[in-house]
């Protein structure tokens, strides 16, 4: 794929980028050069990782080698950003910067890293167990090289979806910051199993069994949710008879607001 790439913080969706390129040999691990901020996150990788890749501390002299990298991952926390200076001495403006920091614009990055080609890419956890959703959104002068690499990060571990950049803020919203609201569910839901005389346990195993076939059915059968939900509401009976509750709890208005409220604070990070 690439002679050398740099992964600049290396969380759990770093990882999961990147490892199943070295697992496939697509990149040897010689070729990856990793930093992280703290002692603690460089002892974790080298003591448990199971590829040998190069792994420096921010501060050390050699960390500087990632900006040899054609390529570079940028996986750090937003507010991290304003810590990393670009090395001067870049003679290329091919190099290619591919980031997933939430909310951080493509003409921020631009004017962070001037002699790179910017991409904002929006991928969620579900990534690190294979299922991931990656939205993608191009910079200016972007080669189709580098757009065809950019994809092969991802293409392993989750679907990919290219955007306009006005669309990442929603789509991160939806699909990043989504995944606690459905565990938040699950455990409400399971909470009511319990308060029914289920096992914890037990209680939490069927809700996520009945989501899991709610959402098949509702893609193999390809009906729409409000079909789906008709199909179980009888008149008087037991479902309609929880529907009220969530509705006079105004349980639909407080999920839409919650996704438009993770959606502007993405935007609030530019």
């Amino acid at each position: 794929m690439t002679d050398k790439i740099a992964i600049i913080g290396f969380g759990n969706i770093a990882n999961a980028i990147i490892t199943p390129l070295l697992d496939k040999k697509l990149i040897q691990p010689e070729n990856v050069y990793c930093v992280v901020n703290t002692e603690k996150s460089l002892e974790n990788i080298k003591e448990t990782y199971k590829h040998n890749i190069n792994v420096y501390k921010s501060s050390s002299k050699d960390a500087k080698i990632i900006w040899d990298c054609q390529v570079k991952l940028l996986s750090i926390k937003p507010q991290h950003l304003k810590d990393i200076s670009e090395a001067k001495n870049i003679q290329t403006k091919d190099n290619l910067l591919v980031s997933i920091l939430a909310g951080v614009s493509i003409d921020r990055l631009n004017q962070k890293f001037p002699n790179h080609k910017c991409v904002r890419v929006v991928t969620n956890i579900p990534i690190t167990v294979g299922k991931g959703l990656t939205g993608i959104a191009w910079g200016e002068r972007i080669t189709e090289d580098q757009k065809q690499f950019t994809k092969k990060l991802f293409e392993n571990t989750s679907k990919i979806y290219e955007f306009t950049e006005d669309y990442l803020d929603i789509f991160l919203a939806l699909t990043s910051s989504a995944p606690a609201i459905i565990a938040l569910i699950i455990e409400s839901l399971s909470d009511g199993g319990l308060s029914g005389g289920l096992p914890k346990i037990l209680s939490e195993e069927l809700v996520m069994e009945m989501i899991l076939g709610t959402v098949s059915l509702i893609k193999e059968k390809k009906i729409t949710t409000s079909e789906l939900k008709n199909l179980v509401t009888s008149p008087g009976g037991t479902t309609i008879s929880a529907l009220r509750v969530l509705e006079k709890k105004s349980i639909r208005s407080a999920l839409i607001e919650s996704i438009v409220s993770a959606s502007n604070r993405s935007k609030e990070f530019r």
